[in-house]
């Protein structure tokens, strides 16, 4: 790959997305934009991005941006998370409830199985106050393709190995001729995924009680994370909850959200402003 490849491929990241590559990281973009290339018969990444310089075109720009965020995920990649959420931020949502209603939002989903994990680990509760709450889950991701991926919760073999217990696999999925598992429909009605940019405001997505972003804010430049951190604390209900990746550090980030002080691993918005109007 060409230098001026790379930064070409480097600043459209930059523009779309707010990821940050470094020239060290060069492989990911052969990787990730490995099946794009196939599709399109580019010989090389230089190829391709003659191709966007040459014909200007906003929705393969977009599609090209998207396919070069990371698409690392699995079931329960994050379990104690979802213990947390699960076991101690939702019924404390419910507490302040009026309407009995919980919306959680899996900002960054990617094909979908951090969303349908939540989901599963929620109807596992069946003796708990969540029991009788009328819980929806949003999954979001800037790539189309994850998205339609995670609609249809279609998932190999390999896929469903990854953090699925044999009963979590046996209770929540159909088996089909080919091998594929699908999500089963019941569990399909408390789950809901569209495309979103988190660059941009997420204000028509409304307000929610709690908000998961694990591994993104890690790939970020500077400004990008504070821009994506503004994007979330907006969307936050008051006293709502927001978590990131274990590994992951926003200090210094944002003045919007402080580490909560009654939830372990959770962020709190420091003013409810934006959050009253979000709801």
């Amino acid at each position: 790959m060409q230098e001026s490849t790379f930064n070409e491929l480097a600043d459209l990241a930059l523009r779309n997305s707010g990821q940050h590559f470094a020239p060290t990281k060069s492989y990911l973009m052969d990787a990730r934009l490995s099946n794009i290339s196939r599709r399109e018969s580019f010989a090389t990444l230089d190829d391709l991005v003659q191709c966007l310089k040459a014909r200007p075109n906003p929705r393969f720009e977009q599609e090209v941006a998207a396919a070069l965020t990371s698409k690392k995920t699995s079931f329960f990649a994050e379990r104690e998370t979802i213990e947390q959420i699960v076991t101690h931020a939702l019924p404390q949502r419910l507490k302040l409830s009026k309407s009995g209603i919980l919306r959680i939002w899996c900002a960054g989903t990617s094909t979908g199985q951090e969303a349908w994990s939540l989901a599963m680990r929620i109807r596992e509760d069946v003796g708990s106050p969540l029991a009788s709450a009328q819980i929806e889950i949003i999954g979001s991701d800037l790539s189309t393709d994850c998205v339609e991926t995670a609609k249809r919760g279609v998932y190999g073999h390999f896929d469903v190995q990854k953090g699925l217990s044999i009963h979590r696999l046996m209770t929540n999925f159909n088996r089909h001729d080919n091998g594929e598992w699908e999500i089963k429909d019941d569990l399909r009605e408390t789950v809901f995924f569209r495309r979103q940019n988190l660059l941009n405001p997420a204000s028509d997505l409304g307000g929610f009680d709690v908000i998961l972003c694990s591994n993104i804010i890690s790939s970020l430049a500077k400004p990008a994370k504070r821009q994506v951190l503004e994007t979330l604390s907006k969307q936050m209900l008051p006293d709502a909850y927001l978590f990131f990746g274990p590994d992951e550090s926003i200090e210094g980030l944002s003045s919007s959200i402080k580490p909560s002080r009654d939830m372990r691993g959770a962020f709190i918005r420091t003013s409810s402003d934006s959050a009253t109007a979000a709801a």
